[in-house]
């Protein structure tokens, strides 16, 4: 069997981890990367025994060596990036956020449609064992009829500030960058909200540093998701039934993260499958096998999974007056 070739657009920190991962996936290899620093992707594709290092994103969408590429660059750049693939033929498996709106989500469909070629948004948290495990226990009954969502995710940004966590120009702000995966985890267990209430505290660039939203959904459950870049939280998911709820700790979204069950009875822990790496080597074993059936769209993380999640924080960001240039 072929190995399916990668490339990677973008060589920072998330670069890395992916690169690292996809050395996990028995049916990849990696093919070429790409930076516009020359030197910075020389390093990087020294570093994880990429074949070929590229100066330019342009040169890498042209190669006859890839065949799928991700995209690791901020997600101010996300539409660009994608949009750069998919015109040339290039399958696409981009970072979340895929866009900073629906309307550049909607573009980056219409381009994976009318090009026929594949795009996904890399939410690799619906793809690891401990969000499978919980989904399992939800459909099997586990803990009756889902009534309440809560999730955080926050921390304390490191000094001096990354730009892109402030800029507006690259979609700063917590909602974006990491509040994402709350309301991720409150949409794919729900599905569309009925209402949103949502509050934030600005940056002075405009963006939020913190924010929250109360999702209201037409079966009468709710969900509480919180973002911050001015502390540490827990960053915990408690999915909460009639029969009892599901506690996700340390790091929910993450590959290290735990589950504990409990009702009235007491509670216990959930056995889950662990691998070494970070866990992006799931993600990227889906993506190779879509691209093996020949499928332009993801069965498990969809478009309109993707298109969904966007709408829903373009509703959150109106409800705080938080604006880009692009909206």
């Amino acid at each position: 069997m072929e190995k399916i070739r990668w490339g990677i657009l973008g060589c920072g920190k998330i670069a890395k981890k992916f690169a690292s991962d996809l050395k996990l996936v028995k049916d990849a290899s990696l093919a070429a990367v790409a930076s516009r620093d020359e030197p910075r992707a020389k390093e990087f594709a020294k570093m994880y025994n990429a074949e070929t290092a590229f100066s330019s994103y342009e040169a890498l969408v042209q190669s006859d060596k890839v065949d799928v590429i991700y995209i690791a660059t901020p997600h101010g750049l996300h539409h660009e990036h994608a949009l750069l693939c998919l015109n040339n033929k290039k399958a696409v498996l981009c970072e979340k956020a895929l866009a900073l709106n629906s309307a550049q989500v909607k573009e980056m469909i219409e381009a994976s449609r009318s090009n026929k070629v594949f795009l996904m948004e890399a939410f690799w948290t619906k793809f690891l064992p401990q969000y499978q495990k919980v989904t399992e226990l939800i459909s099997a009954g586990a803990i009756g009829n889902l009534k309440m969502i809560q999730a955080d995710f926050g921390f304390r940004a490191e000094q001096p500030t990354p730009q892109r966590l402030y800029d507006p120009k690259l979609g700063g702000g917590a909602l974006l960058d990491i509040g994402i995966y709350p309301v991720f985890l409150a949409i794919s267990l729900l599905g569309r909200p009925a209402d949103i209430e949502a509050v934030m505290s600005p940056y002075p660039s405009g963006v939020d540093e913190q924010i929250s939203a109360v999702l209201r959904f037409n079966n009468g459950a709710i969900a509480i998701t919180s973002a911050t870049f001015a502390a540490w939280t827990p960053v915990e998911a408690t999915i909460v039934g009639t029969e009892g709820y599901i506690k996700m700790t340390n790091r929910f979204h993450n590959s290290v993260g735990n589950i504990e069950i409990a009702n009235l009875k007491g509670s216990q822990p959930v056995a889950v499958r662990k691998e070494e790496g970070f866990g992006y080597q799931f993600e990227a074993r889906h993506v190779d096998e879509c691209l093996r059936k020949n499928l332009i769209e993801s069965p498990i993380m969809s478009l309109a999974d993707s298109l969904l999640l966007m709408e829903t924080m373009d509703r959150i960001r109106a409800k705080c007056g938080i604006r880009y240039d692009v909206d």
